[in-house]
């Protein structure tokens, strides 16, 4: 059962989830554009050489790859792996408040905040969580139909 497709799509988000870990998710720039400060899972770095922790985000992203790769695992009992999926949708929709929250705070009148495309990669993750319940739904009403049958 780990060749199954929904296999592949939690593959696939915990391979968008550590790139989302390891990618800058945005940038702070600087009064008149010239400094760039990275928005990291981690924290922020400013020029100054202070450090604003944002662990919280990365611990998000890690709790996410971790289930979302435990879940491949849990085939025999897919009522779990379907509530496993539907679970990390939600805690990755919590990623992007959280993440809201922190640029709302860190984001001050001499900087702006840019964007940068680590950002969408929990997107893609929700999408291919969505996807893998819907192919874990079609199993589990294909094992049902079997055993009407019986």
């Amino acid at each position: 059962m780990i060749q199954r497709i929904q296999s592949v799509y939690l593959l696939l988000a915990v391979v968008a989830l550590v790139v989302a870990m390891c990618s800058p998710a945005g940038y702070f720039v600087g009064e008149g554009g010239v400094a760039s400060y990275p928005f990291k899972p981690l924290g922020v770095e400013w020029a100054e050489g202070d450090f604003m922790s944002t662990w919280g985000l990365f611990g998000i992203l890690l709790l996410s790859a971790i289930i979302a790769g435990c879940t491949v695992f849990m085939f025999r009992n897919r009522k779990l792996q379907m509530r496993m999926t539907l679970f990390n949708s939600i805690l990755l929709i919590g990623y992007y408040i959280a993440f809201g929250v922190f640029v709302s705070v860190l984001q001050d009148d001499a900087n702006t905040f840019q964007l940068g495309w680590a950002l969408c990669l929990p997107l893609v993750a929700i999408i291919l969580n969505y996807l893998a319940y819907r192919a874990i739904k079609h199993d589990d009403d294909m094992v049902k139909a079997v055993d009407r049958l019986r």
